[in-house]
């Protein structure tokens, strides 16, 4: 079978194929540059850039004979602007789906984020019935929940869509690094009341998640359609599990503590001071970065268990032992 990842040399798009080359697949990857180790291990490239008009040309030659894409490239982050947002997670989205019918690729599974379903307030222990929210805090999540709602509502191939939260893992290019640096730097405070729990989950279980939904997804599966949340088998308290990496990671544990009304309105300050001095760079304090901070979000995952048999396999701990690891603590 022939497999073709976009985004496929990002932290989740390298664990997919590595995971479809280790079950003995053809795998292609869609990026704006080369990838010599993945050439190495047998993958063909093709350098595309999704957010451009010309694309269309490149992705028709990546998705001859193709039988299944992973969607997986996205400009995430906290800070941009929305159409820089849209152009990334909504148009190239658009394009990719549009050259899979054309190509007459049958499915195609879309790595979505939960973020698409979260609002002002707490999520806890919520299922896949709970509506987008009217008002987002960030360009990401609303541009990742337009372009979720493009992708399931098509009629000419088989979509589902994969909600994994808070992704980490070795080589993990965000949550971790950061979390670290700050604590370093001593600029790491607990923000809110550090009760909140959430879901995370981990790069192996993601990669895997993905895999089994594109196994089970025809045009006929129950999946066919629809979101999924994933995460680890229990959700955690996200200051007590940030206090586990950071001191895992050598530095001391979180002490400082600012509320969240506090740290939400120096978030909305700062964010009014970037926007007006035209910043581009990422603000130190956001809104949507307090809300994932402080609020609880975490998720019900018997519909991924039900209709694709998703289970995370590499336990909280066991994958925190391997990250730290690899960061050589």
């Amino acid at each position: 079978m022939i497999t073709l990842v976009t985004g496929g040399n990002g932290f989740v798009g390298r664990a997919i194929v590595e995971m479809l080359l280790a079950r003995g697949e053809r795998v292609r990857v869609i990026g704006r540059s080369r990838y010599p180790e993945l050439e190495a291990l047998g993958v063909q490239g093709f350098q595309v850039d999704l957010s451009a008009p010309e694309a269309a040309i490149g992705l028709g030659q990546a998705m001859a004979g193709v039988e299944v894409v992973f969607h997986v490239a996205a400009k995430a982050g906290f800070w941009g602007t929305f159409e820089d947002y849209y152009r990334h997670n909504v148009t190239a989205t658009q394009r990719v789906v549009r050259a899979a019918v054309r190509a007459g690729v049958p499915k195609l599974v879309y790595t979505s984020s939960p973020s698409v379903a979260i609002g002002a307030g707490d999520l806890e222990g919520v299922d896949e019935s709970t509506p987008y929210p009217e008002h987002f805090l960030a360009p990401y999540p609303h541009t990742k929940a337009l372009a979720e709602r493009f992708v399931l509502a098509r009629q000419d191939i088989a979509t589902t869509a994969i909600r994994p939260h808070l992704i980490w893992g070795p080589r993990d290019p965000h949550i971790f690094p950061r979390l670290i640096a700050r604590a370093r730097r001593g600029l790491l405070p607990r923000i809110g009341s550090g009760i909140n729990k959430v879901d995370i989950t981990y790069i192996d279980n993601v990669a895997e998640a993905h895999i089994q939904a594109a196994d089970a997804l025809s045009a006929r599966a129950p999946l066919r359609g629809r979101a999924y949340f994933i995460g680890q088998e229990q959700p955690v308290n996200l200051w007590e599990f940030i206090d586990r990496v950071v001191t895992g990671a050598g530095c001391a544990p979180v002490r400082r503590q600012i509320s969240a009304r506090s740290a939400m309105a120096l978030a909305t300050v700062v964010e009014l001071a970037y926007a007006k001095l035209g910043l581009r760079r990422e603000p130190p304090f956001t809104r949507f970065m307090v809300a994932q901070l402080t609020r609880s979000h975490w998720f019900d995952h018997r519909a991924a268990r039900r209709d694709f048999g998703y289970g995370p396999r590499i336990s909280t701990d066991e994958g925190l032992r391997r990250t730290l690891a690899a960061l050589g603590r």
